[in-house]
């Protein structure tokens, strides 16, 4: 682990400045509002355009800071501010994550543009690997990809996609042929306008209410060979490796969620010390017979605990980022590692919170109860809690633990 450094840079530090300042003065005060009308929040996310934070300048520079610890620092300032709104803002990262981690460079340079648009102009990117019958479990995806002449036609139905149906460019993970199961798997483009796609279900959800959840429908979608990122040749030669028993890398869903875990772990990190430092707030205010409820042992202790877990969150995510950056395996899956801790931190430190503001804390006239209601996802998306220790388990053990 040499050269893995807790000091932030200079850079890192005035990006955070920024950030938590637009998290503050725009997205916190609209959180309540968006979470309610359950509505994308294009208003806050044109904001972001404007000032350069949603942009794909922004998250490629984040992206490849040297650090890596840029990218988690900048998310857990948004999610700080709320976490459904700031989904909608970072939830075409994992679209362009997939583009980055499959395609080639003339198709990144094609399509990631067209994800964000322009600050007058605003798209978002979905990422579609889910679906009604294979969420955690990616070798059971029955959406089709079949080449013909020169185009692939995709049939099937994505499910739990972010910004699905209503993005500007569409990234499916399908199946070019069942038997291989994971290993027989490709990435695709689907430019905007491409006839057979369409949005099924909107999902209405318990938390992060403001980030648009939906099905995408595709029926008989035809889209150009050079929408396969990374090329029908890199795939032929990769499904021959298969085929003849070699090994073939990693499937292309799991390469994207991999290099996204420490920015999830991220955004957990943030609810989890906007519900803290609300409830320390208020234990240090609140007066119950005759002295501030934070002098009491019980709810001092719970607050020391609170803020130690949330610590511990932060330095695995970081461990992780720069693991990430920097080339180094995850050997010990200190990818999952974050995700597993920050996730499961974010619903015990939210349901804390709600239990010091008690009564209180369960009405909506008090952010916590969002917090927690927006905290429960992330021990479900992106590999639920589940996944995560079976993932380590394999890990640590070097046993192929079922």
């Amino acid at each position: 682990m040499s050269g893995f450094g807790l000091e932030l840079g200079d850079d890192v530090i005035e990006v955070r400045d920024w950030v938590r300042a637009f998290a503050r003065d725009v997205i916190r005060p609209a959180g309540a509002e968006w979470d309610e009308r359950e509505e994308t929040p294009w208003p806050i996310i044109q904001e972001a355009a404007k000032i350069g934070l949603y942009s794909l300048d922004f998250f490629s520079t984040q992206w490849f800071e040297e650090s890596g610890l840029a990218l988690p620092v900048a998310f857990e300032e948004i999610f700080w501010g709320d976490a459904g709104i700031g989904l909608s803002i970072v939830g075409t990262g994992l679209a362009a994550a997939a583009l980055a981690a499959n395609g080639t460079p003339e198709q990144m340079g094609e399509w990631l543009p067209q994800m964000f648009g322009t600050p007058d102009d605003v798209k978002l990117g979905a990422f579609c690997a889910s679906e009604p019958d294979a969420g955690s479990d990616v070798g059971a995806i029955r959406t089709r990809a079949v080449y013909d002449r020169g185009d692939w036609v995709l049939d099937g139905v994505k499910t739990w996609a972010t910004n699905g149906g209503i993005a500007e460019v569409h990234v499916v993970v399908a199946s070019v042929d069942p038997e291989l199961g994971t290993r027989g798997q490709a990435t695709f483009v689907v430019p905007p306008g491409t006839p057979g796609l369409s949005m099924g279900q909107k999902f209405r959800k318990h938390g992060i209410r403001a980030s648009h959840t939906a099905e995408v429908v595709l029926d008989g979608v035809r889209v150009p060979g050079s929408c396969l990122l990374g090329g029908k040749e890199k795939l032929d030669a990769r499904l021959a490796r298969v085929r003849a028993g070699e090994r073939a890398g990693e499937q292309a869903a799991m390469r994207t969620f991999e290099t996204t875990r420490p920015s999830v772990a991220a955004m957990a990190v943030g609810i989890a010390r906007a519900a803290f430092e609300y409830a320390r707030d208020y234990a240090r205010e609140r007066e119950q017979f005759g002295r501030r409820i934070g002098e009491n042992q019980a709810i001092a202790f719970l607050l020391a605990e609170m803020a130690t877990r949330v610590d511990t969150a932060r330095l695995l995510t970081w461990r992780a980022a720069w693991m990430a950056r920097n080339g180094k395996r995850f050997e010990q899956a200190e990818g999952s590692m974050s995700k597993l801790v920050a996730g499961e931190t974010a619903v015990w430190v939210t349901e804390q919170a709600i239990q010091i503001l008690g009564g209180a804390g369960y009405t909506r006239e008090h952010p916590v109860e969002r917090f927690h209601r927006d905290a429960k996802i992330y021990t479900i998306f992106e590999g639920t809690s589940e996944i995560q220790r079976l993932i380590i388990g394999r890990a640590v053990t070097g046993l192929p633990v079922k």
